[in-house]
C-alpha cells in the first residue's frame, strides 16, 4: 500500500507557495547570446540552502550552487575539502527552493580531474540526486576531452577558465590572471578550447578586463565574468559577498546590502530581551482559551 504525503505550502516555512514561473532550461540560456551578443546579460548568483534559493530565485537566470560554500557554509580554509556528498545535498535543498532558474552544481576538488569516466560517473550522480540541469568544473584545454565526454552524454557543462580556484595550490594564490602575454594566450586558448569541445557557457574569473572582453568576442557561448568585464555576456557573485556577510569584499564584488550588520543587530536586541525577560510576551506564549 502506497502513502502520499502532501505539503502545506501555505503554512511551511520551508515551501512557501511558488509562484507560477515557468523554469529557464540550458537552451534559453544558450539562446541569449546570437551573433556574438547577448542584449540583456545573464544574472547568475550562488545559492546553497532552499530558503536561499527561494530568495534569490525570481531576480536570477541561473542559480550556481558553488563549492565556495566549503568557505562560506562550513568555515572551511579553501574549496579544496569539499565532497560530492556535501555538494549533491547543497544542490538538492536549492532545486527544491526554486522553480525559475537553471541550477548548475560544481563539481569538487578530486571528482572528477581522474578521467572523462570518472567525470560521468560523478556528474550522473549530481543530475540524479538533485534534479539541477547541469555542472560546471574547473579547467581549460585541459578538460576539454572530459566536456566533450560529459556533453555527448546528454550532460550539460559550464566551463570555469582564468582564475580556477581548485588550483590555488599550483597558482600561487587568488590574484588576476592574464597579466603576462604567456598566460594571456593560454587563458584564450582555453576559452576556444572548452567552447569548442561542447561547453554550453563558461565563467571567466579574475582576468584582466582586455582579456576578458577578448574571450567575450572570441567564442559563441555565453560568458559569465566574475572579477572580469561588465561586457561579459553575464555576471555571476557569491551572494554572501553581494549581501555583505563578510568584513572582507574582495575587490571584484560590489555590495547591495549589510546583513552582516542586520543580523548582529537582531541578535543583540533578542539577547536583550530575552536578559531582561521583555521576551517572550502576552502573544508569544500559550495559555487556555477563555
Amino acid at each position: 500500500m502506497s502513502t502520499t504525503f502532501t505539503i502545506d505550502t501555505a503554512t511551511s516555512r520551508a515551501t512557501p507557495t511558488p509562484a507560477p514561473m515557468k523554469r529557464l532550461t540550458v537552451p534559453a540560456i544558450q539562446r541569449r547570446k546570437v551573433g556574438g551578443q547577448t542584449a540583456e546579460p545573464l544574472v547568475m548568483l550562488t545559492a546553497y540552502t532552499a530558503r536561499q534559493a527561494q530568495l534569490l530565485d525570481p531576480h536570477c537566470d541561473l542559480l550556481l550552487v558553488g563549492d565556495s560554500l566549503g568557505q562560506v557554509i562550513y568555515g572551511l580554509p579553501s574549496t579544496l575539502p569539499v565532497t560530492l556528498d556535501m555538494m549533491i545535498a547543497h544542490g538538492a535543498a536549492v532545486v527544491r527552493g526554486s522553480y525559475h532558474s537553471v541550477v548548475i552544481v560544481d563539481m569538487p576538488f578530486g571528482s572528477y580531474e581522474a578521467s572523462p569516466q570518472q567525470a560521468f560517473a560523478s556528474a550522473s550522480r549530481i543530475l540524479a540526486e538533485t534534479g539541477a540541469a547541469g555542472v560546471k568544473l574547473e579547467g581549460g584545454e585541459a578538460m576539454a576531452d572530459t566536456i566533450a565526454f560529459l556533453s555527448q552524454r546528454g550532460i550539460p557543462v559550464m566551463a570555469h577558465i582564468g582564475l580556477t580556484p581548485q588550483a590555488v595550490n599550483a597558482l600561487g594564490g587568488y590574484g588576476a590572471r592574464g597579466k603576462s602575454e604567456a598566460e594571456h594566450a593560454k587563458i584564450v586558448g582555453d576559452a576556444r578550447a572548452v567552447a569548442s569541445a561542447g561547453a554550453f557557457a563558461m565563467v571567466v574569473e579574475g582576468v584582466m578586463e582586455e582579456l576578458a572582453d577578448l574571450i567575450t568576442d572570441a567564442v559563441a557561448v555565453p560568458v559569465i565574468g566574475i572579477g572580469a568585464s561588465a561586457r561579459c555576456d553575464g555576471q555571476v557573485l557569491v551572494a554572501e559577498d553581494m549581501l555583505g556577510m563578510f568584513e572582507r569584499t574582495p575587490r571584484f564584488v560590489k555590495r547591495y546590502g549589510a546583513m552582516a550588520e542586520t543580523i548582529s543587530d537582531a541578535a543583540a536586541r533578542y539577547a536583550a530581551d530575552v536578559r531582561s525577560r521583555a521576551f517572550p510576551t502576552d502573544d508569544q506564549v500559550y495559555r487556555p482559551k477563555k
